[in-house]
């Protein structure tokens, strides 16, 4: 039996691929489902002295998508590099926005009034994609997906259950569908969630230790998720563990 009452706090990391007809920093084609690796260039797969050149429908995507969502719109904007060593980023990082997001401070309202604040939305370039089924000895890369363009949406841990997460996803994605700027279908993974999560006693003011579910493509998928990880952590907790 329980014996204290717990709350589960949630804030959501949301991916959106652009609706753009070329990648962020290259012209390649940004075509869902083409052959592996036929929509590439040297600067998409990071061959030496490449360069990028930023896509300009890239920031006006950004921009609407923050005007949209109340935010502030940064006017001077730079990029990082977000350096991780695996075989799905061939240049060994990847291009960010970490200290200057092109958004900031907005929030997104769900029926019934609540808001859901938004910490800031930044753009990025997307990795490739790795097929570990696809033959028995090793695991193939397709850098069709390297380079295109994401626009990173990033919430405050607003959110305190399955419902509010599915309904903020749902307005977040009606958003974003009206301008144009991505289709938003989690099937071809042009729109991810990343959850994170803890939970705390009812009347903490303190956060609990949270956790990441990355890269969630179903709205039920992220329920089923939320709840399992929400038992997961009472119990540790009512055990007297660690989260």
């Amino acid at each position: 039996v329980m014996s204290k009452q717990y709350e589960t706090v949630i804030g959501l990391e949301v991916h959106i691929e652009l609706a753009t007809k070329t990648k962020i920093f290259c012209g390649c084609s940004t075509e869902f489902g083409s052959a592996p690796n036929t929509h590439t260039c040297p600067v998409c797969t990071g061959m030496p002295g490449s360069l990028p050149v930023l896509n300009k429908k890239v920031v006006e995507y950004a921009i609407r998508t923050g005007l949209a969502t109340h935010c502030n719109i940064t006017r001077m904007n730079k990029f990082d590099r977000k350096n991780y060593f695996y075989p799905d980023l061939p240049k060994a990082y990847q291009i960010s926005q970490l200290y200057l997001p092109i958004c900031t401070e907005g929030y997104v309202e769900l029926t019934g009034g609540k808001k859901i604040r938004i910490k800031e939305i930044h753009m990025e370039e997307d990795a490739g994609k790795l097929l570990h089924d696809a033959t028995p000895d090793g695991t193939l890369a397709d850098y069709n997906r390297c380079g295109v363009p994401l626009l990173e949406i990033v919430s405050e841990p607003d959110m305190r259950t399955a419902d509010e997460v599915i309904a903020y996803l749902e307005k977040l994605r009606m958003i974003v569908q009206y301008l144009g700027a991505s289709d938003c279908k989690l099937q071809e993974g042009s729109m991810r969630a990343d959850v994170n999560l803890s939970v705390r006693e009812v009347g903490s003011e303190t956060f609990g230790t949270r956790t990441e579910m990355k890269n969630l493509n179903s709205f039920k998928a992220i329920a089923h998720a939320i709840e399992g990880e929400r038992q997961r952590q009472i119990e540790l907790l009512e055990e007297g563990k660690e989260v």
